[in-house]
């Protein structure tokens, strides 16, 4: 197959499971148990969240910022579920679910908490 038939097969996936979440029949995810909403729109979280996160990092790494708008860590305390306490313990959680759903691989909790740091506090260990 050429590259243009494979881009084109790969359009014509990301718009089907696109349009299958649109009309309900994506994961299914808990809400957020912190907070009245999100710090952007569903939509824009969904499509964007990996960019937010990444510009979080360099300027948290590159230049000191630490507790703005788009951290890691406040995703993980409003979005960890209620049975686990964490957004990647099992399939059922706020980040695997999607990341599942979408086939991408996730690796932020190979160095980064999957649960709150007042609930590894709680349990004796360290974020």
């Amino acid at each position: 197959m050429s590259r243009l038939g494979l881009a084109l097969a790969a359009l014509v996936l990301a718009l089907a499971g696109w349009s299958a979440w649109a009309a309900g029949l994506g994961p299914t995810i808990e809400r957020a148990v912190k907070g009245e909403r999100c710090v952007a729109p569903v939509a824009e979280m969904r499509r964007n969240h990996m960019r937010m996160l990444r510009h979080q990092r360099d300027a948290t790494v590159h230049e000191g910022i630490r507790g703005a708008k788009y951290s890691l860590k406040g995703c993980i305390d409003c979005h960890a579920g209620a049975k686990t306490g964490s957004v990647a313990q099992t399939s059922e959680d706020f980040c695997v679910a999607c990341h599942r759903y979408a086939a991408v691989q996730i690796d932020c909790f190979e160095c980064h908490a999957s649960r709150p740091a007042a609930a590894l506090a709680a349990a004796g260990a360290r974020p």
